[in-house]
């Protein structure tokens, strides 16, 4: 059974950094394409970066050139990170990790999600 967990949220300043964490187990994580999705109270759940299993990323365009995922296996553990640089208080907003065998930007693709972390950010 496939898990996701995050963490690293919080509450920041505009223009800050926050690095999220979302910990894979349960299966074989380098066949899955990864991404963090977000969802602001009365919107709709939106991507906001991918990274497929050949190391290959998308980024949304409202995060291009603020945000980076990467992903990293480490004592057997495999963990997708998203660095947050120059947070703005539109980014506010639930974030969740997600697992597919093909990256979309549908949320519906995904078969697995965790159980998101807050990100506020406070101008």
């Amino acid at each position: 059974q496939v898990q996701l967990v995050e963490s690293g949220g919080g509450s920041v300043q505009d223009g800050e950094s926050l690095r999220l964490s979302c910990a894979f187990s349960g299966g074989t994580d380098g066949s899955y394409c990864m991404a963090w999705f977000r969802q602001a109270p009365g919107k709709e759940r939106e991507g906001v970066a991918a990274i497929d299993s050949d190391g290959s990323t998308t980024n949304a365009d409202f995060v291009k050139g603020r945000f980076t995922i990467s992903r990293s296996r480490y004592n057997a553990k495999n963990t997708v990170y998203l660095q947050m640089n120059s947070l703005k208080p539109e980014d506010t907003a639930m974030y969740y990790c997600a697992a597919a065998g093909r990256c979309s930007a549908n949320p519906q693709r995904y078969n697995y999600w965790g159980q998101g972390t807050q990100v506020t950010v406070s101008s």
